[in-house]
């Protein structure tokens, strides 16, 4: 990352709530392929996620602890504040001297923003400010949120505004909270009900869905220069395991997430 940072684009996009069986499964089945052609090996890898909701694992993430690889470490990191004794700042990490990555980035010239997608980013109570407050530019409308059907769709198109409307020199790192996944997501899967709820099933529906729509991402994402991208969950949730629904407890379905990294060359992805 040391030599990446100050010569492309970045791009973290977080999959707000994303099951690993769920994106595991889906990747072998055929039915995420614009997702899947980006996945080294066409696969995702399993990681541990740094908290089990989305505050306090943005806060580990924007700090640069990026979910941590599910083998015993300790791992690299691609960021991280500089701070004595840390085990997982190895050369090729990406230093910052600032108490955060988004500090970070902008003291070395890029343009920090944010779309944001649930309600920790919505800007409405003093929390909703917390997290989109440590970028530089940030955005929400209830069309991005939770209630909306095509959220996604709504969060790409702002997505590409920003990225036509940067100077050409300009280095940007734009950052992502996609809600679709997040609860209440039963209007993804045809034939769902509101009365029926949420499912494992319709949590999957809304990946087949934010998958429809990446390449759109991807393609403004990569439109200026070369772009390292980042795409995973911030924590999962459970529909029923072992009793458990919902998040912010201390099960596998939470813990452990997808993750990917890759490069996004000019040109190279399709709508």
């Amino acid at each position: 990352m040391s030599g990446i940072v100050g010569s492309h684009d970045l791009l973290l996009v977080t999959l707000d709530t994303l099951r690993h069986d769920v994106a595991v499964e889906l990747a072998a089945e055929g039915r995420i392929p614009h997702l899947a052609r980006h996945l080294p090996g066409g696969v995702w890898e399993k990681r541990h996620a740094p908290g089990s909701f989305t505050y306090a694992s943005h806060q580990a993430i924007f700090a640069g602890f990026l979910p941590t690889p599910a083998g015993p470490g300790p791992h690299p990191r691609l960021f991280a504040a500089r701070f004595a004794g840390s085990e997982s700042t190895a050369p090729g990490t990406f230093v910052f001297d600032t108490p955060d990555l988004l500090s970070g980035l902008a003291g070395v010239g890029y343009r920090t923003v944010c779309i944001g997608g649930v309600g920790f980013f919505n800007r409405r109570p003093p929390l909703g400010s917390v997290l989109p407050g440590m970028f530089q530019e940030s955005h929400w409308e209830p069309e991005f949120g939770v209630a909306s059907p095509t959220s996604f769709e709504a969060q790409v198109t702002r997505a590409e505004q920003i990225v036509a409307g940067l100077p050409a020199e300009q280095r940007l790192f734009l950052f992502v909270n996609v809600s679709a996944l997040h609860q209440p997501n039963w209007f993804h899967r045809p034939g769902a009900t509101r009365e029926a709820g949420d499912s494992r099933a319709t949590h999957a529906a809304a990946l087949e869905y934010v998958d429809a729509h990446i390449g759109r991402l991807f393609a403004a994402a990569s439109s200026r220069r070369r772009c390292f991208a980042i795409v995973c969950s911030d924590h999962g949730t459970a529909y029923g395991d072992d009793g458990y629904t919902g998040h912010r407890l201390g099960h596998e379905s939470v813990w452990t997430v997808p993750y990917a990294h890759f490069f996004l060359d000019p040109g190279a992805t399709a709508p």
